[in-house]
């Protein structure tokens, strides 16, 4: 069974189920609401539907027939976390770099070269 942030990235990877997330971000949406931008049939955009609902990013409601999606955004937190940790990985290996070449400029070892 895969972890959780791997459904979460594997639901992400897909640009029309982050296009429905983008929605859903507005508000609640049937599944016809969702499907209406996209040049797909129902079924497929219900297909995508339950990949997200698989992953946790989406849940359905029910309020007589209408059954609205809803977007669950707290398995995004952990790809938050993810992206966060690389983010201030890479700003400090940027910052080292810059040290560095910044040394390499100074007038003492320009003229070492």
């Amino acid at each position: 069974m895969a972890d959780t942030l791997s459904t979460t990235l594997a639901a992400l990877a897909d640009p029309t189920r982050r296009a429905i997330l983008a929605r859903l971000a507005q508000g609640e949406a049937s599944v016809n609401e969702l499907a209406e931008p996209f040049d797909m049939t129902l079924a497929a955009v219900s297909k995508h539907i339950k990949v997200l609902e698989g992953a946790g990013l989406v849940s359905r409601g029910r309020q007589a027939q209408w059954r609205p999606c809803k977007l669950e955004a707290a398995p995004m937190r952990d790809v938050a976390a993810m992206v966060e940790f690389y983010r201030r990985f890479w700003e400090q290996n940027l910052d080292q770099l810059d040290a560095y070449l910044t040394r390499l400029q100074t007038p003492e070892n320009k003229t070492k070269n």
